[in-house]
């Protein structure tokens, strides 16, 4: 009965998308992502790869994605693809994008559920040759080793469809694997066990990455994605995409994007890491508003939000100005490399307010190395003041360190630490300011995953096979020996006037462990 309700969802959502890709190929593979279908369909990166194979003359996918029931305690169905209805055993390569660590469950969850053993090394020639890609890549993708047979490295916008191609070309699984790991940046964890190569960088004569299907059910819903540039030319120091990661910022000019979204596309989602530092960025918006289209940005920084823009934002349909405040304090922006100062957010509160723009929305992280309580007081101070010029909400994070960055190392606050913070701010703004948190458990098992390897994913695998739920994570992550402190170089202070930084060496605290 759940699988006819599933069946009758699937034709149901396939009604409602435009623009699907419909294609017959020699070598069909499963498409995956190890979150539910709305997530998924939101994820340029997983429809940029959809595109690239069906775009290619052998190949075919058909998409698969996490139950939308997952999480519910409930036993999964097999998974089904939604072009074939055809059972996620029954393809030779399954190929799955992760975003992010915590998304190792799904991929755990829909092999398990597809009758596939989950750990790699449990697998032979009977089962479907995983292989993974995605944002996860950039920072740390070895707790995915644990899973897959090979990942794809960084940009994979042809890669993807090359390493396919060698999969499909070539008969047995050792054959496969052999010739997957002579692949410049594909990992092999059988042959290359942790020495990972470098992330891959595609052509710029490839961009921009756009989305083909178009569909209500999504997280944005009905939005056209296109990216504007790819990369970021700022240093943030906690941040995997900064101008180190693949070579800095890299724009995609105002025509050629202008070419590519549809005339008659009526909302328009315009994606990058940096979008709002993009150089026309104004004259695109105030072009695609001309044509009479809704506007959304996926990234605003504070100190490009002038006058120009945030009329050009209002005019787009901007009900909520939405950026970034991220350290507690001018002190712990210093640590983050943050060139957003207060007087950044409270020019854009008052241009919010002036272009009748509703709120402000501001992104914080708590639980920064070297925060402190007067930190958060300061920061309760500040919003504080900056209601009294218009509505402000705070969607606060953890702060989690992550591989290929300056902060790398850098110990988990603790969950305890990271749960009063919130409380004193929420305490410190009653009355003043909406304070809503993510939670601080999950983004201590993000933590641990993100600065982890084989035994970390391993470590959720038998968390899943345990109910999924944090108790069964903290069980199995605690069992595992720590992860080795490490001492790591962290900007504490810029100097631009002199252009250099001023570094030292700065040992994680002790703290008690979450």
């Amino acid at each position: 009965m759940r699988q006819d309700r599933f069946r009758e969802l699937v034709r149901h959502r396939l009604r409602l998308e435009r623009g699907r890709i419909e294609k017959q190929a020699p070598y069909v593979v499963a498409l995956a992502y190890p979150s539910p279908y709305r997530v998924g369909m939101s994820s340029l990166g997983y429809l940029q790869i959809y595109r690239a194979i069906q775009g290619d003359r052998e190949l075919a996918c058909e998409r698969v994605f996490l139950g939308d029931d997952a999480g519910s305690g409930r036993l999964l169905d097999a998974p089904l693809s939604y072009e074939g209805l055809r059972p996620l055993s029954d393809f030779p390569v399954i190929a799955f994008s992760v975003a992010y660590e915590l998304e190792l469950a799904g991929v755990v969850q829909m092999l398990e559920a597809a009758g596939i053993p989950a750990p790699r090394t449990e697998r032979d020639g009977r089962h479907p040759l995983i292989v993974a890609g995605g944002p996860l890549t950039f920072s740390n993708p070895l707790p995915l080793a644990a899973f897959v047979d090979a990942i794809v490295m960084g940009e994979a916008d042809t890669l993807a469809v090359e390493a396919l191609r060698v999969a499909s070309g070539t008969s047995g699984r050792a054959n496969q694997l052999a010739a997957l790991a002579k692949m410049p940046h594909v990992f092999v964890p059988e042959h290359q066990e942790d020495a990972m190569p470098p992330i891959a960088q595609c052509d710029d004569a490839l961009l921009p990455a756009w989305a083909p299907i178009q569909t209500p059910d999504t997280e944005l819903s009905d939005m056209f994605l296109v990216e504007t540039e790819r990369g970021c030319s700022r240093g943030c120091s906690y941040c995997v995409m900064r101008r180190t990661t693949n070579g800095g910022m890299r724009i995609v000019g105002k025509e050629r994007l202008l070419e590519i979204i549809p005339a008659d596309a009526r909302r328009v989602g315009l994606v990058g890491a940096a979008v709002s530092d993009h150089p026309e960025i104004v004259s695109i918006v105030e072009s695609l508003v001309a044509r009479g289209a809704e506007v959304g940005l996926s990234s605003l920084r504070p100190d490009r939000l002038k006058e120009p823009f945030v009329r050009a934002l209002k005019s787009a349909g901007y009900r909520t100005l939405t950026t970034a405040l991220d350290g507690a304090s001018d002190r712990v922006r210093e640590i983050l490399d943050r060139r957003a100062r207060t007087t950044h957010i409270v020019s854009a509160a008052e241009l919010a307010k002036k272009h009748g723009i509703a709120r402000l929305k501001l992104y914080l992280m708590l639980g920064v190395p070297g925060e402190n309580d007067d930190d958060v007081d300061e920061c309760a101070r500040f919003v504080s003041e900056l209601s009294r010029i218009c509505p402000v909400a705070l969607t606060v994070a953890p702060f989690c360190a992550k591989r290929n960055t300056p902060l790398d190392g850098q110990p988990f606050a603790g969950i305890d630490v990271v749960d009063a913070r919130i409380e004193r701010l929420r305490r410190g703004l009653r009355g003043r300011s909406q304070v809503r948190a993510t939670s601080a458990r999950w983004a201590w098992v993000e933590y641990v995953l993100a600065q982890g390897g084989v035994r970390e994913g391993m470590a959720v695998g038998a968390a899943v096979a345990d109910g999924g739920r944090f108790a069964a994570y903290r069980k199995r992550l605690e069992e595992l020996p720590p992860i080795a402190k490490r001492k790591q170089l962290v900007i504490i202070r810029s100097e631009a006037a002199e252009g250099r930084r001023h570094l030292r060496w700065l040992a994680p605290a002790d703290r008690a462990e979450p």
